[in-house]
């Protein structure tokens, strides 16, 4: 070896390497902390905020179940009515419990079932809380990730969605409904259709309905989306499997007692009582128990089902009649639908239902409660600012969280709903460019 090798080994043992291509994960980083200004109003941070808060909902639904006292409502005559089934009383006229009969569809009955069997017969309430922390946990990750799809809402508002909401913990966690449960489900379903499983997610669709059939206000919006994307005929299987799933669930029920199972479990003329109406308390009481207030109410609610399906769900150039055929026959082939779309239509199908009910309960809020925050971002009023918005937000949580229900407070939810309603038919076409995945339309 000679000096001017070993210099020059010298040298270049000196000299740095040159740096490789930075990491994905160091680039996101770096990223992230560049738009850290940004995070909170950008869409595309929706993974990230949303994480964290869900990360922060356990810790709040611990402390919810041990330092706020659980309320006896319905829980004990959930167990009672199941434990009359389980004793082998498939009558439905005659299962009863503390506050009525049972007026849930079977697939009520199975699921807590189960329940009152690992509750060691309903009695050991503090698991059956986390039971349903864990239903509120999963609802949530269904939720997010419609939104990160539907990239309409800036993350700083999925705060009061989740955090902020004392009813929505009350619902679940503190009072057990069975209200939770169908949403579970039914979020779930709309995940599937969103991922392109249309079979699949009806057959979830459906068993959302055999918990509480209020899921029946998506019904129209996704009878819609199933017609644009496959016209009748192949849309009848779906319907099919939907009605078969009931029957299947209900024949022992219907076995025994098929006019009291079905008068029970699907009562469409059931009165509710005054007293703990939410939204007309502002009615003298023999107005809202009149039925030519009823029928005004489900003729105002098929007109505006009606108006939307033509103005805002159809965005083709054929009428709405022609999705009857297959896409394939029709003038102008339809677009594929985007996440946007099939979010919108089965939002503002619930929504309008919403509107026109005969009387919201206090555990109803969760029926359209996380559907709030896209409807309100997909408005087409500019005057609408982000605060605006917030505010009716928090006014529509006032308003569900004043017990008793007032006047004003019921009058407030109704404008809170009416702006709503205004700002959507007024929205402009979904504009995400997201479609459902072609290889597993089914």
């Amino acid at each position: 070896v000679t000096p001017a090798t070993l210099r020059a080994d010298m040298a270049g043992a000196g000299r740095k390497k040159p740096a490789g291509p930075p990491s994905r994960l160091w680039g996101t980083l770096s990223t992230i902390w560049q738009e850290k200004h940004w995070i909170l109003f950008r869409a595309e941070y929706t993974y990230l905020v949303t994480a964290l808060l869900w990360l922060a909902e356990i810790g709040i639904n611990v402390w919810v179940i041990h330092r706020v006292a659980y309320t006896e409502i319905d829980w004990k005559a959930y167990m009672d009515e199941v434990e009359g089934v389980i004793n082998g009383t498939y009558d439905y006229t005659e299962l009863k419990g503390d506050t009525g009969p049972l007026v849930y569809p079977a697939g009520f009955v199975y699921i807590f079932t189960v329940l009152y069997y690992v509750t060691g017969h309903g009695v050991n309430i503090r698991l059956a809380q986390y039971i349903f922390a864990a239903f509120y946990l999963v609802t949530l990750l269904l939720v997010f990730r419609i939104y990160h799809r539907t990239q309409k809402v800036p993350p700083y508002v999925f705060f009061f969605m989740c955090c902020a909401s004392y009813r929505i913990h009350s619902i679940f966690v503190l009072r057990l409904f069975n209200d939770p449960v169908a949403m579970l489900l039914l979020f779930g379903a709309l995940n599937l259709f969103l991922d392109g499983h249309w079979t699949l997610g009806c057959g979830i669709y459906s068993l959302a309905v055999s918990v509480k059939m209020n899921v029946l206000l998506f019904a129209p919006g996704l009878l819609f989306l199933l017609l644009w994307e496959f016209g009748l005929l192949k849309t009848l299987p779906k319907l099919v499997l939907c009605a078969a799933i009931q029957v299947l669930l209900g024949l022992p029920f219907l076995l025994e007692n098929p006019l009291g199972y079905l008068s029970h479990s699907f009562d469409l003329g059931r009165q509710f009582l005054f007293q703990w109406t939410v939204n007309w308390r502002f009615l003298p009481e023999d107005i809202f128990l009149s039925r030519y207030f009823h029928l005004a109410l489900l003729g105002a609610h098929l007109l505006t089902l009606l108006l939307f399906a033509v103005r805002h769900w159809n965005r083709s150039g054929d009428s709405v009649v022609a999705l009857l055929k297959d896409p394939a026959q029709r003038k102008e082939p339809p677009q594929k639908l985007t996440a946007a779309q099939i979010v919108f239509t089965l939002f503002t199908s619930n929504f309008i239902g919403i509107c026109f009910s005969r009387s919201l309960h206090y555990q109803f809020y969760v029926w359209y409660f996380h559907t709030l925050p896209f409807l309100l971002w997909s408005g087409g009023v500019r005057k609408l600012a982000h605060l605006l918005r917030v505010l009716i937000l928090g006014l529509i949580e006032l308003s569900w969280n004043t017990y008793p229900s007032t006047v004003y407070s019921s009058a407030a939810l109704h404008v809170c709903h009416l702006i709503i309603l205004l700002s959507l038919w007024h929205a402009p076409p979904p504009s995400d460019t997201e479609t459902t995945p072609q290889r597993k339309r089914m």
